[in-house]
């Protein structure tokens, strides 16, 4: 279609020159009724005259509303969205004056009083249209782009709409260049990176608040706890998740956290790098064991018992599997502060439907990305555009048991957290869920409609009304009569005051409001440049590594000892045993001395030892034992017996 010609554009001009002089006809109307009845009330003579002029005016804007719809009707199809709606152009309907007439909750002086006090000089975020029973185009609700680093609060029933707010906002400071941040608790918050779909539902009431809506994808990076579902794993170390943070998920009370605080300060001045929980676990088990007793008795308050609780805990903890979101690479959060190449920000998701059954460890994960970025960030001081928006989803998960010290480490990280350039807002179902140190830090708000069914219901509401500033509204009926994707809101202007309270009805986002489908997630994160960063578990020496080495060292000793105690042993009473064979083999000796000498007694001989002396022979003796002698006495002997024929 070719560009519109002058004669085009001036047509153009003159229907929304003749849509502006209908508005500022019916907010004239509104004033003149309004002091009608006023006068009326006090008893004023001048009804008569008063109603003859209003009679003209509607003559005049029913007139002016019929050129305008008429001119409408040639409008082309590439014509701008910003004029007024079909709706608003039928002349029966008389959409502007309604809007601002006294059958809505604000008059005139009340619309313009909100007009300019959402008119802004710097960049904006645009949330949507005024409502005074029916939308007014004219009247646009803005948020400074520079305010967005004094945090804010998206509340409201569930589904009310909080989600399609969050992705709103979350686009536009996409679009303005500002890098975001939020936990996609549902997965439905993956549709920013696909194009929204058209619909006729969708484009009326787009047009009906003045917002030109083309459907548009956001630069989306995925990331997930762990590698627990689709999306680059994002990790931490147990030392740099600390006892504070650790103590809040484990579930343990003011003793054991400090106590928990005192095992962190051991294993830090012990060179005992915790990476994973196996480490933390593997420093309590040294510390309860007989080689860490004396060691644990240096620490000062903890006790055997308090340990004991802790390591249960951390048993207990990591069998549920939670042990695969600690361990290295630890993931450096200056990722999340990138920009596209065509200066776009980029939206980074963190998708966590799969651990949805562990609501403590996912939002003081979240808290921990929170701290890591105060803690790495320089200050900044008030810049034209935050450097990172944080959307702290299902918030109340957060503060839920919370400790005193957990509390106190949330509010003052949000305080400060707004020199170092970035915003957080928190999003859960009731103001109440979110500490009143902490509420008082924000300065948006945007809150849907609430429920009050309850007798706790209706208190909840009365002391959320009480924190507005004062309005034309009455909040208390308002708040429970809000439509779908509407919000009662109030900002922090560039000057740093309160606008006034508005009734919105808040803009669509543009991208799909329905997930991406699982495919596309999974070729982006294969895309990614940061899964060859991240994507691959690291297992380096630390305090397991470190205190198993030193155990089994002492076992070895211990056992070497045991051996060389052992082998003393055996050899004295090997020593002992050959010493009393000894002594029995020489009683035995002497018992059989004994018996030899008395059986040489008994048969009359004497008993000869070794030292016996020789007695000396008589010569017959000798010649008659002499071995001639012997041989002439054996041949006698045989002749005379006869025995020499043998």
């Amino acid at each position: 279609m070719s560009a519109p010609d002058d004669a085009e554009l001036a047509r153009l001009q003159a229907e929304a020159e003749a849509a502006e002089a209908a508005l500022k006809l019916a907010q004239a109307k509104a004033a003149l009724a309004a002091a009608q009845a006023a006068r009326a009330a006090a008893g004023g003579s001048a009804a008569d005259a008063g109603g003859s002029e209003a009679a003209a005016a509607d003559d005049a804007g029913a007139a002016d509303s019929e050129e305008k719809t008429d001119a409408e009707d040639d409008i082309p199809a590439s014509a701008p969205r910003n004029p007024p709606s079909p709706r608003n152009a039928t002349p029966d309907a008389e959409a502007p004056a309604s809007a601002a007439s006294p059958t809505g909750p604000l008059d005139a002086d009340e619309v313009a009083a909100v007009v300019a006090g959402y008119t802004f000089e710097g960049q904006t975020l645009d949330l949507g249209a005024l409502m005074n029973t029916e939308p007014v185009p004219t009247a646009q609700i803005r948020i400074p782009l520079a305010m967005m680093n004094r945090h804010g609060l998206v509340a409201g029933a569930t589904g009310t709409g909080k989600t399609r707010t969050l992705q709103g906002l979350a686009e536009q400071l996409a679009e303005k260049g500002v890098p975001v941040f939020a936990a996609d608790i549902k997965g439905d918050l993956s549709g920013v990176a696909t194009p929204g779909e058209p619909s006729d539902k969708l484009v009326a009431r787009t047009q009906a608040i003045g917002q030109d809506w083309t459907p548009t994808a956001s630069v989306t990076e995925y990331f997930a706890l762990g590698g627990i579902g689709k999306g680059v794993p994002v990790r931490a170390t147990v030392s740099g998740f600390g006892p504070l943070l650790l103590s809040k998920v484990l579930g343990l009370n003011a003793t054991q956290e400090s106590s928990l605080g005192l095992v962190f300060h051991y294993a830090d001045a012990n060179g005992l790098a915790l990476v994973d929980l196996s480490d933390l676990r593997a420093v309590l088990t040294y510390l309860t064991s007989d080689e860490g007793k004396a060691e644990l008795k240096t620490l000062g308050g903890l006790s055997a018992a308090t340990a004991g609780v802790i390591l249960r805990e951390l048993i207990t903890f990591a069998d549920d599997g939670a042990d695969v979101f600690f361990g290295e690479p630890e993931f450096d959060v200056r990722d999340f502060l990138r920009t596209a190449p065509d200066g776009r920000g980029v939206l980074s998701l963190l998708e966590v439907p799969g651990v949805a059954d562990k609501p403590a460890l996912f939002s003081t994960f979240l808290m921990y990305l929170l701290a890591e970025l105060f803690e790495i960030l320089p200050e900044v001081g008030d810049a034209d555009k935050p450097k990172l928006v944080f959307f702290f989803d299902e918030a109340h998960l957060l503060f839920t048991d919370a400790s005193k010290d957990f509390l106190a480490a949330i509010t003052q990280t949000v305080r400060l957290i707004r020199s170092k350039g970035v915003g957080v807002f928190f999003v859960t179902q009731t103001p109440k869920d979110v500490p009143s140190d902490v509420l008082a830090q924000l300065g948006s708000r945007v809150q849907h409609a609430l429920r009050a069914f309850t007798p706790d219901d209706a208190k909840a509401l009365r002391a959320t009304v009480g924190t507005y500033p004062k309005s034309g509204y009455d909040l208390e009926r308002v708040l429970q009569e809000l439509g779908t994707g509407e919000a009662i809101v109030t900002v922090m202007s560039e000057k740093g005051a309160p606008t006034p309270v508005a009734w919105t009805r808040l803009r669509a986002p543009q991208g799909l409001m329905s997930p991406t489908p699982d495919l596309d997630i999974e070729r982006a994160v294969h895309a990614s440049p940061l899964l060859a960063k991240y994507g691959t578990a690291i297992d380096r020496e630390s305090a397991r590594e470190i205190l198993t080495a030193k155990m089994n060292a002492a076992a070895e000793a211990e056992a070497a000892e045991e051996a060389a105690a052992a082998k003393a042993r055996a050899d004295a009473e090997y020593a002992t045993q050959q010493a009393a064979i000894a002594k029995a083999d020489a009683a035995a000796e002497r018992e059989r001395q004994k018996e030899y000498d008395r059986l040489m007694k008994a048969s009359g001989g004497t008993s000869r030892t070794r030292t016996t002396r020789k007695v000396e022979k008589s010569p017959i003796e000798k010649v008659l034992g002499s071995k001639a002698t012997q041989t002439i006495l054996t041949s006698v002997i045989r002749g005379m017996f006869g025995t020499g024929r043998r």
